[in-house]
């Protein structure tokens, strides 16, 4: 199997692994985990731009597939992307069609967020790439060490979800982006008062 592309430059994915194999075989789990969710996201990548699907549709579609009209909010969370990221994307969904944002007679506030037959009938043809996905990224393993590696995740996501419980308090938690923008400005103010 070739690693190299007709060019001669090595494809980002075989890049990845050739940096865990040599440069750092032992380091932190966590980067080892965004190497391989980002090798993950690259090949989806590759096979949702055949359909004119952007990559960052794809969450959101996952989502309002399994529950349809959620409120923006709501999206927000579950998709795991700041407000104003959804809203981007959103608003370029509506363009192409895929869904339709709208306010409810029974809540005035919020706006919700409802597929189209258009984006309902993308499920047929996305799921089963992202199946494809998987399939590729297991070929060769043993059932029992698929099993296993998914417990393993599962015990990951739920200690740092206990992690981030212990700190509801307000000490550790993800800052707006906006708020993230105050901070870091304040910050470089700071360090220019101190030079």
């Amino acid at each position: 199997m070739k690693s190299e592309s007709a060019a001669g430059a090595k494809l980002p994915t075989r890049e990845i692994l050739q940096h865990w194999r040599e440069a750092v075989p032992g380091d932190r789990l966590a980067h080892l985990v965004k190497d391989a969710t980002r090798a993950l996201v690259r090949a989806l990548q590759m096979r949702l731009v055949a359909h004119g699907v952007p990559f960052g549709h794809w969450a959101f579609l996952r989502i309002l597939w399994e529950r349809d009209g959620l409120t923006q909010r709501e999206l927000s969370g579950r998709a795991g992307v700041m407000e104003p990221t959804t809203f981007s994307a959103l608003k370029a969904m509506e363009g192409i069609g895929y869904v339709k944002r709208r306010r409810l007679p029974e809540n005035r506030k919020n706006i919700y967020v409802f597929l189209t037959a258009k984006g309902r009938a993308l499920k047929e043809k996305l799921v089963p790439l992202a199946e494809d996905v998987n399939r590729v990224a297991v070929a060769g393993l043993a059932d029992e060490d698929i099993s296993r590696t998914r417990e393993v995740l599962l015990a990951i996501i739920d200690n740092l979800a206990r992690d981030e419980e212990r700190s509801a308090d307000g000490a550790r938690r993800v800052p707006s982006t906006r708020e993230l923008a105050r901070l870091v400005a304040a910050g470089t103010k700071a360090r220019r008062s101190r030079a």
